[in-house]
């Protein structure tokens, strides 16, 4: 069974993954990050990125590799905020959700 993963969902993830990196981390590593807990393609991935920098929660810079461009996401203080109201929301939820699949009362 596939659970959908929502906007929200997505970009909560992906700020996660970034602000795993002191440094910033760039497209391909975050696609496979991502890719260990959900099937994520890059032509899905990208569009978040370019979202999350147009909202002010991601910063970019291109940095040389190899003799290419490799440009690299870093999370801003917007991106952690973000990202820590999300975090508080998603306790609050999947604990409702886990009382609900264990028979609890809510």
């Amino acid at each position: 069974m596939a659970i959908n993963t929502g906007a929200a969902l997505l970009d909560a993830i992906v700020l996660a993954v970034v602000a795993r990196e002191e440094q910033g981390t760039y497209g391909y590593k975050i696609t496979q990050e991502v890719r260990q807990v959900l099937d994520l393609s890059e032509s899905t991935l990208y569009p978040v990125l370019r979202r999350l920098q147009k909202d002010g929660c991601l910063t970019v810079r291109d940095e040389a590799y190899n003799g290419r461009n490799r440009r690299y996401y870093e999370v801003t203080e917007a991106g952690r905020d973000r990202l820590e109201a999300f975090q508080e929301e998603w306790e609050a939820y999947t604990s409702q959700i886990n009382k609900l699949f264990k028979g609890e009362p809510l």
